[in-house]
């Protein structure tokens, strides 16, 4: 069993479901509300988990109802909190997510996540130092992150950064990271003026630029390649992101090649989407291989 150290946020997603979004200064009815735990961080720990992986989460949350229910989430799930972190006289992050004209729009709001330090990651050291795999994202402090890219790089700890949501990060951190998995919005800011294309050249096996429905692109070292996705009804794409990220992690870990742990990551994701919430359509290890086994079925 792969052992995976999910470093990040962990928040109360607030999901309204309307028909279209507001113009500024409008106001619409909305069709539903709902709250459930999300959070980019717990969304990864829980997806891996349900996939397979022994998953340690590091994070914060506040001293709330909230904050007790994404704790209480994680542990229903499997994932081991013993470095999630309860901070007193400060709320729990919250996402704010309006689903719409079949997409989402998100506002985060740190909350607690903004305490998820260099020294709470230091406390975490020994579990992180015997992982298969670190996986990390950007709603965390940044010199946390570079933080991390260092002890990973110090004892040659794979790590996967996913560089949600979209900030520049610092060349020190891109370079320790093992795999980096940006949408396409997301590698532009992060490259600049470098063409998504030459960015792929530069970073063989190693960049993996995600493109929705389109699949993953990422250059094999002789040429550029696209692992398609696997067409689905979307009812929910919160999360999807997320599930890729976790579900690739693990297959990796398990010795899975490059081709193979994308693709068996893409499958997770088409799952992911046809159900609600950001963690509630992510799938178990059983479902993904049921349904990639029937997709080979169907294809022989």
């Amino acid at each position: 069993m792969a052992t995976i150290t999910v470093i990040g946020s962990s928040s109360m997603d607030l999901v309204v479901t309307a028909a279209k979004r507001p113009e500024a200064g409008e106001t619409i009815l909305g069709e539903d509300f709902k709250s459930v735990p999300g959070g980019k961080g717990a969304n990864q720990a829980v997806a891996a988990a349900r996939l397979g992986a022994d998953v340690y989460m590091v994070g914060c949350v506040g001293d709330d109802p909230y904050g007790e229910a994404i704790v209480s989430n994680l542990h229903k799930n499997g994932v081991r909190t013993d470095y999630v972190k309860s901070v007193s006289d400060t709320s729990s992050g919250t996402a704010h997510i309006i689903l719409a004209e079949g997409d989402n729009s998100i506002i985060v709001v740190q909350g607690a996540n903004k305490l998820v330090t260099p020294a709470l990651v230091d406390d975490a050291l020994p579990v992180i130092r015997e992982s298969s795999m670190v996986l990390i994202q950007q709603e965390i402090p940044e010199d946390t992150v570079e933080h991390v890219s260092e002890l990973c790089r110090q004892y040659r700890i794979p790590l996967l950064l996913n560089p949600a949501p979209a900030r520049n990060a610092a060349e020190s951190i891109l370079a320790n990271a093992s795999y980096l998995t940006p949408n396409e919005t997301e590698a532009r800011l992060i490259f600049g003026e470098t063409s998504i294309k030459q960015a792929l050249e530069d970073n063989p096996n190693k960049l993996l630029v995600t493109e929705g429905k389109n699949g993953v692109r990422y250059h094999d070292g002789k040429k550029e390649t696209v692992i398609p996705s696997f067409k689905v009804e979307a009812l929910d794409t919160t999360g999807a992101g997320d599930t890729f990220n976790a579900a690739f992690a693990v297959a990796l870990s398990e010795g899975k090649s490059l081709p193979e742990s994308i693709r068996f990551a893409n499958k997770a994701a088409s799952i992911s989407v046809t159900k609600f919430g950001a963690q509630g359509g992510m799938p178990s290890r059983d479902e993904v291989e049921r349904e990639l086994l029937d997709e080979e079925t169907r294809n022989s």
